[in-house]
């Protein structure tokens, strides 16, 4: 069976021709840093001018989590510096 109103490859293109990506668009934060709009500054924090996400208590309750990972680490009788000898080769 044959398609009866088949359409021509130009008139495909033509279609097509809006469907390219095309790039993020980036505005310029308070604190002079990129973003992506209508999203909160990775850098301060910030959306519409108001603070929305505290930069300062995720960056101290990420050091806890390491600090927690670094003792629990010890407990168990590993470091990361003994797990960095096991595997860093060793030159002679």
């Amino acid at each position: 069976m044959v398609v009866r109103m088949r359409v021509n490859r130009s008139k495909s293109g033509k279609r097509r021709s809006h469907h390219a990506i095309a790039g993020q668009r980036l505005a310029k934060c308070e604190c002079g840093a990129s973003r992506i709009s209508h999203r909160a500054c990775p850098q301060c924090g910030k959306y519409n001018g108001k603070v929305i996400i505290d930069i300062v208590a995720a960056a101290k309750r990420a050091a806890r989590r390491q600090k927690r990972k670094q003792t629990e680490l010890r407990a168990a009788g590993q470091t990361d510096e003994t797990k960095e000898k096991e595997t860093a080769p060793t030159s002679a």
